[in-house]
């Protein structure tokens, strides 16, 4: 399914992480696909509440916790620019998806990195 959210179609996920060399691309990409991944089923789930939309963004952001160590083996890691980066990308998700009040502290609660 593609994303038909306009906003979210017209966003480059993880900017900042594809301008360092420090993250591999091929790594960064996985990560770009879990965000479209949680567009799609937010998109198709249509989350009735924030308690709704955080089950979703903690199951992709146990998808990012999946990825540490793709990102440890290309020698990077998820550290401090990461971190920020993805963060503020699900908290678009939420504000792209009507949800102006979520917290971005829930909607990546189960992250260990």
């Amino acid at each position: 399914m593609a994303v038909t959210n306009e906003q979210v179609a017209g966003r480059a996920f993880l900017k900042a992480l594809y301008r360092d060399d420090y993250y591999p691309d091929a790594v960064v990409d996985r990560g770009r696909d879990v965000l479209l991944r949680l567009c799609e089923r937010v998109e198709t789930e249509r989350p009735a509440d924030l308690d709704a939309l955080y089950v979703l963004t903690r199951a992709a952001t146990e998808e990012f916790n999946d990825l540490q160590d793709a990102f440890e083996e290309a020698g990077s890691d998820i550290e401090t620019v990461a971190r920020e980066e993805i963060a503020e990308d699900f908290w678009f998700v939420a504000q792209a998806y009507g949800f102006p009040d979520a917290d971005v502290e829930e909607l990546i609660a189960t992250r260990d990195w």
